[in-house]
């Protein structure tokens, strides 16, 4: 049912994202000539005025396919005749609405929540050395480790992992203030906790804020700000080598890791919401990842977009589509070439296990 589910999340993403373009399109007075949900060879199509519908075999991606977009075109609605401005609005649009799906589908999770878990110390175990005059204190809210912000409470495990044990700085809400510790000596220790040795800070978060409207919306957006992060995060790993290609994951290893996802919740309700949280996680990455400056991105389409209108507010000569479009082909074989590579893994890890 997972795997179900899975699916039907990345082709509603899809969907979602080139329906962005498409609203964006004809929004503009566009002209459409197909709107596509994957790639390849067509499995369905219809038509409808002037735009062709169709549904392709490989759940890759999709597409809206605008008069002009891609090369030259003497339609006056062809989208390379419109505003930059517009252009931009409607290269944006896709990723705009995976990032408002994502907030829906938060909105939806946190409205089933009795309130939410908050960042203030309640207390600490017995003979926990990060308490004191110059440390910790009962009643402080965590706001930064190392200037990371913390924006939601799984943030501290997420921001103290990744920093690893010893000196952090570390900086608190205290008094109505912000008051920074320096070097903090941020160590886990060995505590008996009900009965088991968990290795640990020590530090006890047992508060919570109501839900209310006003705390349902900020921890909604507070969620989905703390998603995008995540990316930039991701693409700082990959650029230093902390992370590697066996840590990513393509489409069939997002697939099991959602199916593991909902298999290890308590119960089916519990198993579709922690799926549904993992969706929101998705939408919200896709929104950001979309918008890099690489070619065959919508950020790749915006970069170059905004180059060659300086370029020609310079020279005052028109520059040929065309070159803008073998950059953005060129872009597409490597991506495409990335993913295969991303796929093969997915799958020699499930095979391997």
């Amino acid at each position: 049912m997972f795997i179900i589910i899975a699916i039907l999340i990345f082709s509603f993403l899809i969907f979602i994202h080139e329906f962005g373009h498409f609203l964006a399109a004809k929004l503009f007075d566009v002209k459409v000539n197909e709107f596509s949900i994957f790639m390849g060879p067509r499995l369905l199509h219809w038509g409808k005025g002037e735009t062709e519908y169709s549904i392709r075999l490989l759940p890759i991606g999709g597409y809206c396919a605008m008069e002009g977009e891609d090369g030259e075109s003497d339609d006056p609605r062809s989208f390379t005749a419109k505003a930059p401005w517009k252009r931009i609005i409607i290269l944006a649009a896709g990723a705009f609405m995976n990032f408002l799906t994502g907030i829906v589908i938060l909105l939806f999770i946190y409205a089933t929540a009795t309130g939410f878990r908050t960042l203030e110390i309640t207390g600490f175990l017995d003979g926990c050395p990060l308490e004191g005059e110059n440390a910790l204190q009962v009643g402080d809210v965590v706001e930064e480790i190392n200037g990371d912000n913390l924006y939601i409470f799984s943030d501290f495990s997420m921001l103290t992992e990744r920093a690893g044990e010893g000196t952090m700085d570390v900086t608190v809400r205290r008094d109505g203030r912000s008051v920074v510790l320096h070097d903090l000596n941020m160590v886990k220790q060995d505590y008996t906790v009900d009965g088991q040795t968990l290795h640990i800070f020590g530090i006890t978060f047992a508060g919570t804020e109501e839900k209310t409207a006003g705390t349902l919306l900020k921890n909604t957006w507070l969620t989905a700000i703390d998603f995008g992060r995540m990316v930039k995060m991701g693409l700082l790993d990959l650029i230093t080598g902390r992370a590697g290609l066996k840590d990513m994951a393509g489409p069939v290893g997002i697939v099991d890791a959602v199916q593991e996802t909902g298999k290890s919740a308590d119960n089916t309700m519990d198993g579709v919401l922690n799926v549904l949280y993992f969706g929101a996680f998705i939408a919200v990455n896709l929104s950001f990842m979309n918008m890099l400056p690489i070619p065959a991105l919508d950020g790749g389409h915006i970069f170059l977009l905004l180059v060659t209108w300086i370029l020609e507010l310079i020279s005052g000569k028109k520059i040929d589509p065309k070159y803008e479009a073998y950059v953005h082909a060129a872009g597409l074989v490597v991506l495409l070439g990335f993913m295969l590579l991303i796929t093969f893994n997915d799958i020699v890890r499930l095979v391997t296990g």
